[in-house]
Protein backbone atom coordinates (compact mmCIF):
# COMPACT_ATOMS: atom_id res chain seq x y z
CA UNK A 1 0.00 0.00 0.00
CA UNK A 2 2.94 2.36 0.91
CA UNK A 3 4.23 1.70 -1.74
CA UNK A 4 1.59 2.24 -4.53
CA UNK A 5 1.04 5.47 -2.61
CA UNK A 6 4.00 5.97 -3.21
CA UNK A 7 4.25 5.54 -7.07
CA UNK A 8 1.19 7.91 -7.51
CA UNK A 9 2.21 10.98 -5.26
CA UNK A 10 6.07 10.62 -7.02
CA UNK A 11 5.80 13.73 -9.49
CA UNK A 12 4.45 16.04 -6.47
CA UNK A 13 7.73 14.86 -4.57
CA UNK A 14 9.09 17.99 -5.19
CA UNK A 15 6.62 20.06 -3.17
CA UNK A 16 7.54 17.60 -0.51
CA UNK A 17 11.31 18.06 -0.67
CA UNK A 18 11.65 21.49 -1.38
CA UNK A 19 10.28 24.40 0.28
CA UNK A 20 11.15 26.41 -2.96
CA UNK A 21 8.64 24.26 -4.92
CA UNK A 22 6.39 24.59 -1.78
CA UNK A 23 6.36 28.30 -1.73
CA UNK A 24 5.82 29.02 -5.35
CA UNK A 25 3.27 26.37 -5.71
CA UNK A 26 1.51 28.85 -2.79
CA UNK A 27 2.38 31.85 -4.43
CA UNK A 28 0.93 30.42 -7.90
CA UNK A 29 -2.52 29.26 -5.66
CA UNK A 30 -3.01 32.75 -4.58
CA UNK A 31 -2.09 34.30 -7.91
CA UNK A 32 -4.77 31.60 -9.35
CA UNK A 33 -7.39 33.15 -7.24
CA UNK A 34 -6.82 36.66 -8.11
CA UNK A 35 -6.16 36.99 -11.90
CA UNK A 36 -8.06 34.96 -13.58
CA UNK A 37 -11.62 36.19 -12.43
CA UNK A 38 -10.12 39.58 -13.81
CA UNK A 39 -9.29 38.03 -17.21
CA UNK A 40 -12.81 36.84 -17.54
CA UNK A 41 -13.99 39.89 -17.28
CA UNK A 42 -11.63 41.37 -19.37
CA UNK A 43 -12.62 38.96 -22.23
CA UNK A 44 -16.06 39.72 -22.11
CA UNK A 45 -15.54 43.20 -22.22
CA UNK A 46 -13.41 42.94 -25.19
CA UNK A 47 -10.34 44.38 -23.16
CA UNK A 48 -8.03 41.48 -23.87
CA UNK A 49 -5.27 43.72 -25.21
CA UNK A 50 -5.51 46.34 -22.05
CA UNK A 51 -4.39 43.88 -19.86
CA UNK A 52 -1.84 43.31 -21.55
CA UNK A 53 -1.16 46.80 -21.86
CA UNK A 54 -1.53 47.47 -18.29
CA UNK A 55 1.41 44.74 -17.58
CA UNK A 56 4.18 46.69 -19.47
CA UNK A 57 2.92 50.19 -17.68
CA UNK A 58 3.90 48.90 -14.33
CA UNK A 59 7.81 48.86 -15.74
CA UNK A 60 8.78 51.83 -15.21
CA UNK A 61 7.88 52.21 -11.36
CA UNK A 62 9.19 48.75 -10.87
CA UNK A 63 12.78 49.40 -12.08
CA UNK A 64 12.44 52.88 -10.11
CA UNK A 65 11.66 51.01 -7.08
CA UNK A 66 14.32 48.36 -8.00
CA UNK A 67 17.19 51.39 -8.76
CA UNK A 68 16.58 52.83 -5.08
CA UNK A 69 16.12 49.85 -2.83
CA UNK A 70 17.37 47.23 -5.57
CA UNK A 71 15.54 43.56 -5.66
CA UNK A 72 12.86 44.80 -2.75
CA UNK A 73 9.82 43.60 -3.31
CA UNK A 74 8.17 46.53 -1.49
CA UNK A 75 9.74 49.03 -3.49
CA UNK A 76 9.22 47.62 -6.80
CA UNK A 77 5.38 46.57 -6.13
CA UNK A 78 4.95 50.09 -4.66
CA UNK A 79 6.77 51.56 -7.61
CA UNK A 80 4.68 49.41 -10.31
CA UNK A 81 1.22 50.36 -8.57
CA UNK A 82 2.23 54.21 -8.37
CA UNK A 83 3.06 53.80 -12.48
CA UNK A 84 -0.05 51.45 -13.19
CA UNK A 85 -2.40 54.11 -11.81
CA UNK A 86 -0.75 56.79 -13.26
CA UNK A 87 -1.31 55.35 -16.72
CA UNK A 88 -5.12 54.75 -15.85
CA UNK A 89 -5.61 58.02 -14.98
CA UNK A 90 -3.87 59.92 -17.81
CA UNK A 91 -5.19 57.72 -20.53
CA UNK A 92 -8.84 58.28 -18.97
CA UNK A 93 -8.04 61.80 -19.11
CA UNK A 94 -6.68 61.68 -22.63
CA UNK A 95 -9.69 59.62 -23.39
CA UNK A 96 -12.30 62.12 -22.15
CA UNK A 97 -10.19 65.31 -23.47
CA UNK A 98 -9.08 64.12 -27.31
CA UNK A 99 -10.78 62.19 -30.20
CA UNK A 100 -8.95 59.07 -29.34
CA UNK A 101 -10.71 55.58 -27.63
CA UNK A 102 -9.55 54.36 -24.49
CA UNK A 103 -7.89 51.53 -26.05
CA UNK A 104 -5.75 54.07 -28.19
CA UNK A 105 -4.49 56.13 -25.60
CA UNK A 106 -3.56 52.87 -23.39
CA UNK A 107 -1.54 51.50 -26.17
CA UNK A 108 0.65 54.80 -26.44
CA UNK A 109 1.24 55.07 -22.67
CA UNK A 110 2.34 51.48 -22.93
CA UNK A 111 4.58 51.77 -25.29
CA UNK A 112 5.88 54.96 -23.67
CA UNK A 113 6.16 52.79 -20.04
CA UNK A 114 7.41 49.85 -21.90
CA UNK A 115 10.56 51.67 -23.28
CA UNK A 116 11.25 53.89 -20.66
CA UNK A 117 11.32 50.98 -18.21
CA UNK A 118 13.54 48.98 -20.16
CA UNK A 119 15.57 51.96 -20.91
CA UNK A 120 16.14 52.60 -16.69
CA UNK A 121 17.01 48.61 -16.31
CA UNK A 122 19.41 49.04 -19.01
CA UNK A 123 21.28 51.93 -17.88
CA UNK A 124 21.61 51.70 -14.29
CA UNK A 125 21.31 48.18 -13.78
CA UNK A 126 22.62 44.75 -15.92
CA UNK A 127 21.03 42.39 -18.11
CA UNK A 128 20.36 39.72 -15.09
CA UNK A 129 18.17 42.55 -13.54
CA UNK A 130 16.53 43.55 -16.67
CA UNK A 131 15.35 39.66 -17.16
CA UNK A 132 14.52 39.04 -13.33
CA UNK A 133 11.76 42.44 -13.79
CA UNK A 134 10.73 41.28 -17.61
CA UNK A 135 10.65 37.50 -16.29
CA UNK A 136 10.22 37.23 -12.73
CA UNK A 137 11.15 33.97 -10.60
CA UNK A 138 8.73 32.39 -9.52
CA UNK A 139 10.91 30.03 -7.43
CA UNK A 140 12.73 32.47 -5.72
CA UNK A 141 8.91 33.71 -3.63
CA UNK A 142 10.25 34.61 0.38
CA UNK A 143 7.75 35.06 3.09
CA UNK A 144 7.31 38.88 2.47
CA UNK A 145 6.56 38.30 -1.70
CA UNK A 146 3.69 35.56 -0.54
CA UNK A 147 2.07 37.75 2.19
CA UNK A 148 1.68 41.02 -1.09
CA UNK A 149 0.72 38.13 -3.44
CA UNK A 150 -1.96 36.45 -1.61
CA UNK A 151 -2.85 40.25 0.08
CA UNK A 152 -3.56 41.13 -3.35
CA UNK A 153 -5.31 37.95 -4.04
CA UNK A 154 -7.78 38.90 -0.93
CA UNK A 155 -8.35 42.47 -1.55
CA UNK A 156 -9.36 41.82 -5.40
CA UNK A 157 -11.63 38.93 -4.20
CA UNK A 158 -13.55 41.07 -1.81
CA UNK A 159 -14.03 44.17 -3.98
CA UNK A 160 -14.29 42.22 -6.86
CA UNK A 161 -17.48 40.69 -5.27
CA UNK A 162 -18.58 43.74 -4.43
CA UNK A 163 -18.93 45.58 -7.34
CA UNK A 164 -19.89 41.89 -9.08
CA UNK A 165 -23.56 43.20 -10.32
CA UNK A 166 -22.31 46.72 -12.19
CA UNK A 167 -19.61 44.92 -13.44
CA UNK A 168 -21.97 42.11 -14.82
CA UNK A 169 -24.22 44.09 -16.23
CA UNK A 170 -21.80 46.78 -18.15
CA UNK A 171 -20.20 43.65 -19.79
CA UNK A 172 -23.45 43.13 -21.76
CA UNK A 173 -25.78 46.52 -21.38
CA UNK A 174 -23.30 48.70 -20.44
CA UNK A 175 -25.48 51.79 -21.89
CA UNK A 176 -28.54 50.17 -19.40
CA UNK A 177 -26.21 50.54 -16.66
CA UNK A 178 -25.00 54.22 -16.72
CA UNK A 179 -29.12 55.05 -17.54
CA UNK A 180 -30.49 53.44 -14.33
CA UNK A 181 -27.45 53.99 -11.91
CA UNK A 182 -24.19 56.33 -11.49
CA UNK A 183 -22.15 53.09 -10.62
CA UNK A 184 -20.94 52.62 -14.53
CA UNK A 185 -17.57 54.94 -13.93
CA UNK A 186 -16.73 54.12 -10.21
CA UNK A 187 -17.29 50.46 -11.19
CA UNK A 188 -14.98 51.04 -14.13
CA UNK A 189 -12.15 52.48 -12.60
CA UNK A 190 -12.55 50.02 -9.05
CA UNK A 191 -12.03 47.25 -12.19
CA UNK A 192 -9.25 49.29 -13.64
CA UNK A 193 -7.18 49.16 -10.07
CA UNK A 194 -7.88 45.53 -9.59
CA UNK A 195 -6.78 44.99 -12.85
CA UNK A 196 -3.35 46.90 -11.86
CA UNK A 197 -3.32 45.37 -8.63
CA UNK A 198 -3.16 42.01 -9.67
CA UNK A 199 -0.47 42.69 -12.31
CA UNK A 200 1.37 44.24 -9.75
CA UNK A 201 0.63 41.04 -7.16
CA UNK A 202 2.03 38.70 -10.07
CA UNK A 203 5.05 40.34 -11.72
CA UNK A 204 7.39 39.84 -9.22
CA UNK A 205 6.22 35.51 -9.68
CA UNK A 206 5.94 35.57 -13.74
CA UNK A 207 7.62 39.04 -14.54
CA UNK A 208 6.12 42.06 -16.55
CA UNK A 209 6.30 39.99 -19.78
CA UNK A 210 4.52 37.18 -18.91
CA UNK A 211 1.86 37.42 -15.55
CA UNK A 212 -0.73 38.51 -17.79
CA UNK A 213 -1.02 35.29 -19.17
CA UNK A 214 -2.13 33.63 -15.93
CA UNK A 215 -4.65 36.02 -16.24
CA UNK A 216 -5.72 36.12 -19.53
CA UNK A 217 -5.16 32.53 -21.18
CA UNK A 218 -6.96 30.40 -18.45
CA UNK A 219 -10.07 33.03 -18.91
CA UNK A 220 -10.32 32.27 -22.45
CA UNK A 221 -10.01 28.73 -22.24
CA UNK A 222 -13.20 29.04 -19.73
CA UNK A 223 -15.35 30.38 -22.52
CA UNK A 224 -15.43 27.03 -24.24
CA UNK A 225 -16.45 25.17 -20.69
CA UNK A 226 -19.07 27.78 -19.11
CA UNK A 227 -22.26 29.03 -19.83
CA UNK A 228 -22.01 31.50 -17.15
CA UNK A 229 -20.14 34.40 -15.43
CA UNK A 230 -19.56 32.73 -12.60
CA UNK A 231 -18.91 29.30 -14.01
CA UNK A 232 -16.60 31.24 -16.35
CA UNK A 233 -14.45 32.24 -13.48
CA UNK A 234 -14.68 29.18 -11.58
CA UNK A 235 -13.34 27.22 -15.07
CA UNK A 236 -10.62 29.99 -15.58
CA UNK A 237 -9.40 29.56 -11.50
CA UNK A 238 -9.28 25.91 -12.01
CA UNK A 239 -7.73 25.95 -15.24
CA UNK A 240 -4.65 28.40 -14.04
CA UNK A 241 -3.97 26.31 -11.08
CA UNK A 242 -3.67 23.61 -13.14
CA UNK A 243 -1.49 24.97 -15.29
CA UNK A 244 0.83 26.32 -12.51
CA UNK A 245 1.14 22.77 -10.64
CA UNK A 246 1.78 21.14 -13.99
CA UNK A 247 4.07 23.88 -15.33
CA UNK A 248 5.82 23.96 -11.85
CA UNK A 249 6.40 19.96 -12.20
CA UNK A 250 7.96 19.81 -15.67
CA UNK A 251 10.24 22.69 -15.05
CA UNK A 252 11.42 20.55 -12.27
CA UNK A 253 11.95 17.50 -13.63
CA UNK A 254 13.17 18.92 -17.37
CA UNK A 255 15.35 21.56 -15.78
CA UNK A 256 13.24 24.58 -17.83
CA UNK A 257 12.53 28.20 -16.96
CA UNK A 258 9.42 27.94 -14.56
CA UNK A 259 7.65 31.10 -15.69
CA UNK A 260 7.62 30.08 -19.44
CA UNK A 261 6.64 26.64 -18.30
CA UNK A 262 3.51 27.81 -16.52
CA UNK A 263 2.53 30.08 -19.68
CA UNK A 264 2.60 27.21 -22.38
CA UNK A 265 0.98 24.65 -19.82
CA UNK A 266 -1.68 27.38 -19.53
CA UNK A 267 -1.60 27.83 -23.31
CA UNK A 268 -1.59 24.16 -24.29
CA UNK A 269 -5.11 24.02 -22.25
CA UNK A 270 -6.79 26.55 -24.42
CA UNK A 271 -5.66 24.76 -27.32
CA UNK A 272 -6.91 21.75 -26.24
CA UNK A 273 -10.02 23.96 -25.02
CA UNK A 274 -10.42 25.36 -28.95
CA UNK A 275 -10.92 21.23 -30.26
CA UNK A 276 -12.73 19.34 -28.05
CA UNK A 277 -14.71 22.67 -25.32
CA UNK A 278 -18.04 21.53 -25.10
CA UNK A 279 -18.64 25.35 -26.09
CA UNK A 280 -17.92 25.88 -29.51
CA UNK A 281 -14.96 23.52 -29.82
CA UNK A 282 -13.84 22.54 -33.20
CA UNK A 283 -14.38 18.92 -32.88
CA UNK A 284 -17.42 19.20 -30.54
CA UNK A 285 -18.80 21.58 -33.23
CA UNK A 286 -18.14 18.67 -36.61
CA UNK A 287 -19.48 16.05 -34.15
CA UNK A 288 -22.98 17.80 -33.62
CA UNK A 289 -23.51 18.80 -37.21
CA UNK A 290 -22.77 15.11 -38.66
CA UNK A 291 -24.78 13.60 -35.90
CA UNK A 292 -28.13 12.37 -37.36
CA UNK A 293 -31.15 14.09 -36.81
CA UNK A 294 -34.19 11.84 -35.24
CA UNK A 295 -37.02 11.63 -37.71
CA UNK A 296 -39.94 13.65 -37.64
CA UNK A 297 -42.89 12.18 -36.24
CA UNK A 298 -46.44 12.01 -38.78
CA UNK A 299 -49.00 13.80 -36.20
CA UNK A 300 -51.58 11.83 -38.23
CA UNK A 301 -49.77 8.73 -37.28
CA UNK A 302 -49.50 9.79 -33.73
CA UNK A 303 -52.80 10.25 -32.96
Amino acid sequence: MNALLADLLGPLQPFFDYSFMRRALVGCLALSIGAPPIGVFLVLRRMSLVGDAMAHAILPGAAIGFLIAGLSLVAMSLGGLITGLMVVLLSGAVTRSTILREDASLAAFYLLSLALGVMIISVKGSNVDLLHVLFGSVLALDDAALLIVAGIATVSTLVLAAIYRPLVLECFDPGFLRSVSRASLPTHFLFLVLLVLNLVGGFQTLGTLMVVGIMLLPAVTARFWADSVSGMIAVAIGSAFAACLIGLLISYHFDLPSGPAIILTAGAGYLLSTLVGRRGGVLTGAAMRIRPKAPAVNSSVAS
